[in-house]
């Protein structure tokens, strides 16, 4: 889920080309490096990522007659986003596909209203496609990207995009449940790599804490207004109080639907997608276990979700006999 800072070096080196202005092009490039570094993006993330947002570019060169600027972006229109949008359909693009391509574009926009430097409420008006589903499933790597970097988009201030992300962060960064994380103190705030957490039955479990899930909470408790201290709640409502679950869940909810994710995309399919990733990297399901706090190791198995190459993949690189080639 998260890779060492010096990993995304190789792919800065290779910067995609952005067919636009001096002026875009260098906010598409500081972008790009934002989501190697800041948000880790994965190598194969952050390439299809860059590549999407080069095939906007191209597109606007044709739409608009020249290499877009940033004042051509700050007069971009619903129905501009959506010829891009029917334009890669024509082009034969899936729906999952495409809407990870628009999911790349909102993140370049939203990247540019934080700077000050475009704002338009028209990509956030475009609807992606809907995504297949036939029966529901813990998020992909890059679904569960995007729902965080969409569900903090809906709040309304610095600060509560801040905590949502951090929340959300920490929900499939550590398989964390709801309240677990929104039963957290003030004092609990990661300064090392594990965290303590209080779980069902007064249990207590030792959970690992990533670099980017330790930065998450770091930025929003470095923008809250309301005092962070041994003694009080570490995620905050709007009205200073211990944040209420429905809070969170009504951010997970506008993101879905943003996306076209299934209703299935709820908090606690994070914690699902954390174990699910975990397991299809080779992970100990015993390990998950004890990470998820489950008392039962059926309960953990219900919670996983590997497809059968992946299951293939962990067995042929385990089993003696398989590495034997008998």
């Amino acid at each position: 889920m998260a890779r060492p800072a010096a990993a995304v070096i190789a792919d800065e080196e290779r910067l995609p080309f952005f067919l636009a202005a001096d002026d875009a092009k260098a906010a598409a490039e500081n972008w790009y490096r934002w989501l190697a570094k800041e948000k880790r993006f994965s190598r194969h993330t952050l390439r299809a990522y860059g590549q999407d947002l080069a095939g906007f570019f191209a597109f606007l060169s044709e739409h608009l007659g020249g290499a877009a600027s940033l004042e051509d972006l700050r007069g971009l229109r619903l129905s501009d986003f959506r010829a891009y949008s029917s334009h890669r359909r024509k082009d034969g693009l899936e729906a999952t596909s495409l809407a990870r391509n628009l999911s790349a574009v909102r993140s370049f926009f939203r990247r540019l209203q934080r700077d000050g430097q475009v704002d338009t409420a028209a990509i956030s008006l475009l609807r992606s496609p809907k995504r297949p589903h036939s029966v529901p499933k813990p998020l992909s790597v890059p679904a569960a990207q995007e729902m965080i970097d969409t569900a903090e988009d809906f709040a309304t201030e610095p600060w509560l995009q801040a905590r949502d992300a951090a929340i959300l962060t920490l929900l499939w960064g550590a398989g964390l449940r709801l309240g677990e994380a929104l039963g957290l103190n003030g004092g609990d705030v990661p300064k090392g790599d594990s965290l303590t957490v209080t779980g069902k039955g007064n249990k207590q479990r030792l959970v690992p804490i990533l670099p980017v899930v330790r930065q998450a909470i770091a930025e929003y408790v470095k923008l809250c207004p309301w005092p962070i201290a041994s003694g009080t709640p570490l995620f905050y409502g709007a009205r200073g109080k211990r944040l209420d679950p429905a809070i969170v869940q009504k951010a997970m909810r506008n993101a879905r639907r943003a996306l076209n994710l299934p209703e299935t995309a709820t908090p606690h399919a994070l914690r699902h997608s954390f174990a699910t990733h975990l397991l299809a990297a080779g992970g100990d399901l015993r390990t998950i276990q004890e990470l998820l706090g489950h008392a039962s190791l059926a309960t953990t198995q219900r919670y996983t979700e590997v497809d059968a190459e992946a299951l293939l993949r962990v067995y042929g690189g385990a089993h003696p006999r398989a590495r034997a080639g008998a």
